[in-house]
């Protein structure tokens, strides 16, 4: 087995015995990345001279009889704030924006010894389902280079399969961790909302948000979730819970546990091969002794309408913040790469780079009138024209309209009684079942452009994730075998905190498949 090929949990054991060192490991990964990036395009910024240089640091370190924990290669979903490092979540408004400070869940795994590579791709501020919406570039799935790895953490996913990387974080509104795994033939986990702190992650909709991991497979995720998890100071609504080893959760027995699978997320507008493939994985769980019914979550059926008023509405305050005012790009202006400083546009910024308003004409290039006076209000309009793409602004423009006079009873208010409606019934199933089972998409991936132009259609992606994050308990996505030649993944929720019971059930089932071994075809060709 390949370097690359080895897991989180086998690269941690080969570095802790001294077999292989950092520095052959991340060399390995960034070989791999230049081999493949031209066709996958999974990454937005590669961490090469950092990487490198902290791999050779720890080896040294070791040498000299440190005992140095880690070494293991990551990559984090460009929403997540790295200090000193690009951070654009995917959009052209924040080209060139080097934070001044890391995101908690970053800073955790970098004193765990993970060594980042880089900064995945992404839907524009995590708002998409396909990863099309990037202003940069769309990724390719690399199952097949012709669709979509899935969105909005889509670079990560696709990342984690391609072998470019042993694991990676995202993060996860309406599903946005575990599609783009279900796509991708990965494991993509949600952590129970709370759980994983969210300062430092970019904020689309605040009461949805939540960061968490893409791996190979069960083992990997619960070893990363361990080092993320756990009470932060600096997120007001982050959980008061004690730290969790959840790899001591991996144990392959649960003989006597019950299960339902949720009616409303597996019947109409599920793939009919897909619910196939999801009903010979609940087959595999009634084999281990899991006893499995059907159940219903009535308010189910409405999660895409709630979920498509409540998280615009959010977003559209969250995004008022990209003014041109304080950082980003600006109409006419840009911002010195690195600062928080204003210059002309086209002009040149420490680092020699010209940034996002630079140019002589049009969109985020500049304005094309140098000197040009503009009113404080013509500013924000015309930055928040240029620098934000289509789907941002269909969401913010829904969002400030649900929120406004004379509408807010009409369309918010009720989709908050209809949400609370929903975390009810999920208290009911709780009651009766320990975890509950559906689909993690209702179809394969979809051919690249597919969707581009039927919003309606592409939202329909998340029709059977979107319940988690409205309920605010955790879910997994597992691979389940193929439809199409395309991965199919099987989701797992649970009641709030269950993460080691949702770990154990995906843990066991794994042991008793092999559809997480199964590898992409070759990667090493252009994208058609």
């Amino acid at each position: 087995m390949k370097l690359i090929e080895k897991t989180v949990t086998q690269l941690a054991a080969l570095l802790e015995a001294g077999e292989v060192t950092r520095a052959e490991v991340v060399e390995a990964y960034l070989e791999r990345i230049a081999s493949v990036e031209e066709a996958v395009a999974a990454f937005l910024y590669v961490n090469e001279d950092r990487a490198r240089k902290q791999a050779r640091l720890m080896d040294e370190a070791a040498e000299g009889g440190a005992a140095v924990l880690g070494g293991v290669p990551v990559a984090l979903k460009d929403n997540i704030c790295t200090k000193g490092i690009p951070t654009t979540c995917g959009s052209r408004i924040l080209e060139g924006y080097r934070p001044p400070y890391s995101a908690t869940a970053a800073v955790r795994l970098e004193k765990a010894g993970f060594i980042m590579l880089g900064k995945t791709n992404c839907d524009e501020f995590a708002m998409g389902s396909s990863t099309e919406n990037s202003g940069y570039h769309p990724t390719a799935n690399p199952w097949d280079l012709r669709r979509v790895p899935g969105g909005s953490s889509g670079g990560s996913a696709a990342a984690v399969a391609a072998f470019e990387v042993p694991c990676a974080l995202g993060s996860d509104t309406g599903g946005s961790i575990r599609q783009p795994a279900s796509f991708c033939g990965v494991v993509g986990l949600k952590p129970t909302y709370g759980l994983v702190s969210r300062y430092g992650l970019v904020a689309f909709a605040s009461s949805l948000d939540q960061i968490g991991p893409i791996t190979r497979d069960v083992a990997d995720a619960a070893a990363v979730l361990s080092v993320i998890a756990g009470h932060d100071p600096l997120d007001s609504t982050s959980a008061r819970v004690k730290p969790v080893d959840y790899t001591h959760a991996l144990v392959p027995d649960v003989d006597g546990l019950t299960a339902g699978v949720v009616t409303e997320l597996s019947g109409e507008g599920v793939d009919p091969e897909v619910r196939e493939r999801v009903g010979r994985a609940v087959e595999v769980l009634t084999e281990l002794g899991v006893e499995v019914e059907e159940c219903s979550l009535p308010h189910a059926r409405y999660a895409l309408d709630m979920y498509y008023i409540i998280a615009p509405a959010e977003a559209s305050s969250n995004l008022a913040r990209y003014d041109g005012t304080r950082y980003g790009y600006r109409h006419g202006v840009r911002r010195l790469a690195g600062t928080g400083e204003a210059g002309e546009a086209g002009e040149a910024g420490p680092d020699g780079v010209e940034g996002p308003g630079g140019g002589d004409s049009g969109g985020p290039g500049g304005s094309g009138r140098p000197g040009e006076r503009l009113s404080l209000l013509d500013m924000y309009v015309a930055t928040r024209r240029e620098g934000f793409g289509a789907e941002v602004k269909r969401r913010i423009m829904l969002g400030t309209y649900v929120l406004s006079a004379g509408y807010y009873e009409a369309y918010y208010l009720k989709a908050q009684k209809a949400r609370t409606l929903l975390r009810q019934d999920f208290e009911r199933a709780f009651a009766r079942y320990d975890f509950l089972v559906s689909p993690t998409s209702p179809t394969v991936a979809f051919p690249l452009g597919d969707r581009v132009d039927d919003p309606l259609r592409m939202y329909m992606a998340d029709l059977c994730t979107i319940p988690a994050n409205l309920a605010g308990i955790p879910a997994i996505s597992v691979p389940c075998g193929f439809a199409q030649g395309l991965p199919v993944g099987l989701q797992l929720m649970g009641p709030a905190f269950s993460e080691e019971l949702l770990l154990k059930v995906a843990f066991a089932y794994e042991q008793h498949t092999e559809h997480h071994t199964k590898k992409p075809p070759l990667l090493g060709v252009k994208r058609r």
